[in-house]
Formats: C-alpha cells, structure tokens, sequence
C-alpha cells in the first residue's frame, strides 16, 4: 500500500491502543480505518459537537483522539466545545479540518473555512498545524499526536512540490533562500508560493520562501529574520487577513518594534467565488504567475 494518512495514521494507531479515531461522517480520507481499528473507530454521524465532547471524554480516559470533520463546521458550530471541553482543560485532543480554505473548491461561503486559524489560534494552549502538502502532513503526524498539547491540522492532500525537511513544531523550513523579498506561507498555497519565487528568479529577482508549517506556535525568529533581511515580506494564504498569517506577521512586528512594508495576499473581508482550485487561484489573483507580478509591483521599480 502507498504511503497515504489513512495508512500512516492506521499504522501508529495500531501500535498505539491509546489512539481512538473519530468522525463526523467525514471519511473521505480514512475510508479503510473502521476494518482496521474496530472499536477504536467511531462516526458521531453529523453532530460536530458531540464528536469534540466525546473527544474530551476519552482523553480524560487516557486515550488520545484523533477527530475529523469538515473544517468549516468543526471551527465555528463546536467552537465553543473546543474552546471549554478542549482547551481550559489542555487536554490531547487532535482535531483535524478537512477541505479548509481553498480546498472547498465549488462548496459555498458556508463550508468555506477562510477563519478557522483565527479561530484555533485564539484558544490558550491550541495549537496549529498547516502542512504545505501531503508528505508536510505525514512528516508532523506523529509528532501531533505524541504531544500532550491539543492540535488542530488543517488537513491538505496536495501533492508534494518540495522535498521536505524533518517536521520540528514551531519552526519554519526555509525552502528558497533570497534577499530581494520573502514569501511567508502556509498549507494549501505552498505550491502556487515555490512556483512563484522560481518565475521571479528567473526575473532577477531573489526571494526567500518559508513554509511556516505550525502557525500556533510561530516561528518568530525566521519571520523576524525575513523582515530584517529583506526589504518586503509577503504573506500568502487562503484566509481572511483579519486573523491569519497577515495578522500573526503584523502582531510580531508590532511587540518586536520592526518596521518592514508587508504585502498581504490573502482573502479581504468576502469570501471567494466558488469554483474548482484552478479557477479559484486565477480569481484571486493568486496564481503563480499572478503571485510573481504582484511582488514585482510591490517591490517597485529596481535600480
């Protein structure tokens, strides 16, 4: 069997009777697991809120939760069960959103989880995992669930256009290194961000690229880094700007007393035009090629 999160989570579930794998009618990706785990896998059905308080449940029990649901309805209609069920009591429940962000393609603004970092990283002791692509994600599996911490995991299939580097919790990989500016991204954009800054090399133009991987915890000595080293940090994301990476970023630079222009490609306050991926990125204007003119744009002209 490839190598996939369903075999990978299968296989440390198996070595580890702690772990219990739950869902919200959301198996999409762990289709083979109710075979494999039998009692250790359990479908709430749709009730995002009884998933969580289960969740909490049996982490008091000793076990460790694996749950998954729609990004969208696992942030906002349980909220307030991870926020008090979850994250008062610190407990090591991994929650995990499926399609956020982008990766709602053709659903509308109500299965469009455009929010969900503002709303995991504003809860005490949450923390938060955007992988870049599907080998990112299997690289920080095991870590997420080892740590006694909770966890979201903004869940992402993409096919790798990097090789990546051992997963390390709050540290950013440096993918392209570069001094003309530097691309600041996370999760579902990481693909369209590597394509880009190779476009604007080819242009004469050096950026660096962080994959920031974990936005809760940062890495803010990369970003403070890219902000003293580089005249034009760019943050890139599938989220509102109120409360994502253009916030953290803005937030860092403020309490670190750092003065660097930032470009924000992100969503303003709406919410994106349903479509497949392709024409979702070309709307936005978040391209590759869209992504390396707007840099070009905002760096101005060069001596």
């Amino acid at each position: 069997m490839s190598t996939t999160y369903e075999s990978v989570l299968r296989d440390l579930a198996l070595a580890d009777p702690r772990l219990v794998v739950l869902t919200a009618e959301n198996r999409a990706a762990i289709r083979g697991l109710p075979s494999a785990l039998g009692e250790r896998f359990v479908d709430v059905g749709i009730a995002e809120q009884t998933l969580v308080g289960m969740s909490a449940g049996l982490a008091l029990r000793g076990r460790i939760p694996v749950a998954h649901a729609l990004a969208t309805f696992l942030t906002m209609r349980a909220f307030e069960f991870i926020r008090t069920d979850v994250g008062i009591a610190g407990l090591p429940v991994k929650l995990v959103g499926a399609v956020p962000g982008f990766l709602s393609e053709a659903n509308g603004p109500t299965h469009q989880a455009v929010e969900d970092v503002a709303l995991m990283r504003g809860i005490p002791g949450m923390k938060v995992f955007a992988p870049g692509d599907e080998q990112d994600l299997l690289l920080g599996l095991p870590t997420v669930l080892e740590d006694p911490s909770p966890w979201y995991v903004r869940f992402n299939a993409r096919r790798a256009a990097v090789a990546h580097a051992p997963f390390i919790p709050g540290r950013a990989e440096i993918l392209r290194e570069g001094s003309d500016a530097a691309i600041l991204t996370y999760g579902t954009l990481l693909t369209e961000a590597v394509e880009a800054v190779e476009v604007l090399r080819e242009e004469g133009i050096a950026c660096r690229l962080l994959n920031l991987r974990t936005l809760a915890t940062v890495d803010a000595a990369a970003i403070l880094a890219a902000a003293t080293e580089t005249p034009l940090l760019v943050t890139l994301e599938d989220h509102f700007e109120t409360g994502g990476l253009f916030s953290i970023v803005s937030e860092l630079l403020v309490r670190s007393r750092v003065s660097v222009p930032v470009l924000p490609l992100a969503l303003p306050a709406r919410w994106f035009t349903p479509a497949l991926l392709p024409d979702v990125l070309a709307e936005e204007r978040l391209q590759p090629i869209q992504i390396a003119t707007r840099v070009r744009e905002a760096l101005g002209p060069r001596a």
